[in-house]
């Protein structure tokens, strides 16, 4: 794996793909193109519209759906929150306490649900027979964390509750081919590398058929181009009626880093990863984990401070120092950190 590494023009001592992900060769090559094709007068819609289906395809290959199940868009909060404008007054949405908000915030909106925070290894025993939705990020942002999936949706299912899941933080390292959801929502910004702006979901025929397209635009219909114009409203059958109008430069990045990323062993890139952090909990005393994300307790932000002064990129979250090891890392970069923080 760590052959990838000069597919990247940087890495070392970058360990931030929890917060920004960096861009494969052929990402950066496909951005560097559109601008130039952009700036030429040379750019097209209808090639925009071609590259938009083959990323859609891309990323069903991630999640292992069939593309007619994908939408496209542009955040996670927007698809999150066609499930929270649909659900039933006073239902009740199960939710992990201190998960991201992109999965939290829509139902809050709402002020006649009943958003229930439970801990996260409570998730599957929190799901009551009146819950309607567990909305959840399969890994916590910060702290790494990953939720037992299965338990949760054999849980869901036994009380007809549906499934949303968030795979921001795992789709691109952890496996994210097998999920029982009704919702899979996901940006492509972390760990696909691709440009901010490029998200996708999921939808099972169910709750496609729940849910009201709010945002339905041009880009809806079967033929986008000949939904353009009024009084009608043209929606596609498929899941494609949740697109909404792509930002086709975003899109010129994305589709190049999903399908870098599907070509990839999806087992080899797992064990990488996560080898590489298990490596690094070592150095810090830490007891071996599941996720490619580090995180310890760090409230004063010393060792944040020391690893940025070192020339290391990583983050905090909610009192903890964080760091994510990925395709361009390798051991050196388990070292420099530890070495930092005097490990």
């Amino acid at each position: 794996m760590s052959s990838f590494r000069d597919r990247f023009a940087a890495g070392r001592g970058y360990l931030a793909a929890c917060t920004l992900g960096l861009p494969a060769d052929v990402t950066r090559d496909a951005v560097l193109g559109d601008l130039e094709r952009w700036a030429t007068g040379t750019a097209s819609a209808a090639d925009y519209s071609a590259t938009l289906e083959r990323a859609r395809s891309h990323a069903a290959t991630l999640l292992g759906v069939d593309a007619e199940r994908v939408a496209t868009g542009s955040q996670v909060s927007v698809f999150t929150g066609l499930a929270a404008a649909s659900a039933p007054r006073d239902a009740e949405v199960l939710c992990i306490d201190g998960d991201f908000s992109s999965v939290v915030a829509p139902f809050l909106a709402r002020s006649d649900l009943r958003v229930r925070h439970v801990p996260l290894s409570a998730l599957a025993d929190e799901v009551r027979p009146d819950t309607w939705m567990v909305s959840y990020s399969l890994v916590q942002s910060s702290t790494g964390e990953i939720a037992d999936a299965p338990s949760v949706a054999e849980a869901a299912r036994g009380v007809g509750a549906r499934v949303l899941v968030d795979t921001t933080q795992a789709t691109g390292w952890l496996p994210t081919t097998s999920l029982d959801a009704d919702l899979i929502v996901c940006h492509a910004y972390k760990w696909l590398g691709a440009p901010r702006g490029a998200a996708f979901a999921a939808f099972s025929e169910g709750l496609a058929d729940e849910l009201t397209p709010y945002t339905a635009g041009w880009y809806s219909g079967a033929d986008p181009w000949t939904s353009c114009y009024g009084p009608g409203l043209y929606l596609a059958e498929d899941a494609t009626r949740f697109d909404v109008s792509p930002a086709w430069h975003a899109w010129a990045g994305a589709e190049a880093a999903l399908e870098f990323a599907a070509s990839l062993d999806p087992t080899e890139v797992h064990d990488h990863a996560l080898g590489l952090a298990n490596a690094f909990r070592g150095r810090l005393d830490l007891e071996a984990g599941d996720s490619a994300i580090v995180a310890w307790p760090d409230a004063d932000g010393d060792d944040l401070a020391a690893l940025t002064a070192a020339g290391i990129t990583a983050s905090g979250r909610a009192g903890r120092a964080r760091v994510a090891f990925h395709l361009w890392n390798d051991g050196d970069d388990v070292d420099l950190a530890a070495t930092t923080l005097g490990r």
